[in-house]
């Protein structure tokens, strides 16, 4: 039976180098411009995107009254927290944009002006919805969180032709989503979307870009971190309504990080995966600064 197993495993390595090696040619970027990558990619963006606005109108905006298209101010709310989202979102929307067209080899001037302004496409129909719906409005902070969001990604590939800057995000779970579990989420997944009290959003630095000093490490970053807590309300005034006096307060944070995309390899799939988890910062040693707190250190923070 032995001469069975070594066959067995030649056949199953054999197959899963191949699937391998089809991975690495499949997610390899064109050499030269590929019309059917590049139809791909428009397409697929648009059925992606057009899926998810239609379904996001049934299962969100279906069941509130509609209104005349307004706008509401709510850029005092949530220290803002929300307004930082918009602009991670948007950033990383148009970055993936750009790298989908990079792998049909698009120009860089085609990447930049359809890739980029994907994210910030997509989430301004999102604030059309709002603007007609009576529940919410369109929010001018969210359309220049989007801009803002998109044009860090865009001014970086025209000043540096490289993404020296990058929007990260990370969460821990706090003890005021249990307080209000149906704004702030009652479960995992939620939290991390609803939660602002356990986010964190940086901007990781890439030192030896900004260096070019050979002995600091490519991948090496320095990052830094906004987040907030104390908010069960996205107001104090509404707290108070509410019978609730809440103390928010702004926290800011200093850590060092890893930019993934630096990370030598040939391996297109590496390549991939680096840049999708690149979105998240990785946990690390930091310093914790807050008018509540003062200076505190953290062995690891997420």
């Amino acid at each position: 039976m032995t001469w069975i197993r070594r066959l067995f495993f030649a056949l199953v390595f054999s197959n899963l180098g191949q699937a391998q090696s089809n991975i690495n040619n499949f997610l390899k970027p064109s050499d030269s411009i590929n019309v059917l990558r590049k139809k791909t990619v428009y397409v697929g963006e648009s059925v992606v995107f057009g899926a998810a606005l239609m379904g996001l109108n049934q299962l969100w905006y279906k069941d509130y009254p509609k209104s005349n298209f307004h706008f509401i101010n709510d850029n005092n709310q949530w220290l803002q927290m929300d307004k930082v989202g918009h602009f991670y979102s948007t950033y990383h929307l148009g970055r993936v944009g750009v790298e989908m067209l990079a792998w049909s080899s698009a120009s860089k001037k085609e990447q930049l002006i359809y890739g980029s302004t994907l994210g910030f496409g997509f989430l301004t129909v999102v604030e059309v919805f709002d603007g007609f719906s009576q529940e919410w409005g369109a929010s001018s902070g969210d359309i220049i969180a989007n801009a803002t969001g998109t044009a860090l990604y865009v001014s970086q590939e025209l000043l540096w032709k490289e993404q020296r800057i990058t929007p990260k995000f990370s969460f821990h779970q706090t003890q005021f989503a249990s307080q209000r579990p149906e704004t702030l989420g009652s479960s995992l997944n939620e939290q991390i979307l609803k939660d602002y009290n356990g986010q964190t959003y940086w901007l990781s630095f890439n030192i030896q870009s900004f260096t070019k000093d050979n002995f600091v490490p490519k991948w090496l970053n320095l990052a830094i971190g906004y987040g907030g807590e104390g908010m069960l309300y996205g107001k104090n005034e509404e707290a108070l309504v509410n019978g609730i006096i809440q103390n928010p307060y702004r926290q800011f944070y200093l850590s060092f990080d890893v930019d993934l995309t630096k990370i030598s390899t040939k391996s297109n799939f590496l390549k991939t995966l680096f840049s999708v988890i690149n979105t998240i910062k990785i946990p690390a040693p930091t310093l914790q600064y807050d008018d509540f707190n003062g200076i505190k250190a953290h062995f690891i923070y997420f």
